[in-house]
């Protein structure tokens, strides 16, 4: 036979209380965390994209325009290239220009670095390159003049000097083209000219 055992009736009310006590606990947790459960399922929802705000930026703007009247000029190259700090076109033109004349320097640095580069030994290599640096050195007086220009709103020659900086990278990589060999300038060649060309289409719009 089974026996039972009886539980005194103050511990009986001693578990009861217990069991109230953790309930109130229980439910002032869930009525605290509801919000914070609420607020995370709401954000997490959300695209997690870059702000819609760029869309209207002076940036955004230029670079869609500039980009559709020009089939040289990426619009994702000119956003990611000048960035969203502009606060004036004019300040954008100023950049643009910074940024050009930074390409070219690079690119004359990567030039005399790879002609003094043993291992190329290639002379049809080397005649391009010995062209390429002497467009170079030009374009990098052009670009600090054409700053100059800029600066003084002397719109039309600035357009002059930035334009034969065009004339010069395509002329470096043609070299290699007409002498059939491969040209290790293809993609600095390319920046500059892609950056020029939207240097030039931000003063076409200031002049």
């Amino acid at each position: 036979m089974m026996s039972y055992k009886t539980v005194p009736p103050n511990e009986q009310s001693k578990n009861t209380k217990k069991k109230k006590t953790k309930t109130k606990i229980m439910s002032s947790l869930s009525l605290s965390i509801l919000p914070l459960l609420f607020l995370f399922m709401f954000f997490s929802n959300l695209p997690i994209t870059q702000s819609s705000n760029n869309k209207s930026s002076l940036t955004y703007k230029t670079c869609k325009t500039i980009s559709d009247q020009n089939p040289n000029i990426s619009f994702n190259f000119c956003l990611t290239s000048l960035g969203h700090g502009a606060t004036s076109l004019r300040c954008l033109g100023l950049l643009s220009i910074r940024l050009t004349r930074h390409n070219v320097s690079t690119t004359r640095h990567l030039i005399k670095k790879l002609r003094k580069n043993k291992g190329l030994d290639d002379p049809l290599i080397k005649l391009c390159l010995a062209d390429c640096l002497e467009l170079y050195s030009d374009a990098t007086l052009m670009m600090k003049q054409a700053r100059k220009d800029y600066k003084a709103e002397r719109y039309f020659e600035a357009n002059l000097m930035i334009s034969s900086v065009m004339n010069g990278c395509s002329t470096c990589e043609d070299g290699f083209k007409e002498k059939m060999v491969i040209s290790p300038l293809t993609n600095m060649n390319h920046n500059v000219f892609e950056m020029s060309a939207i240097a030039l289409s931000i003063i076409n719009m200031l002049a």
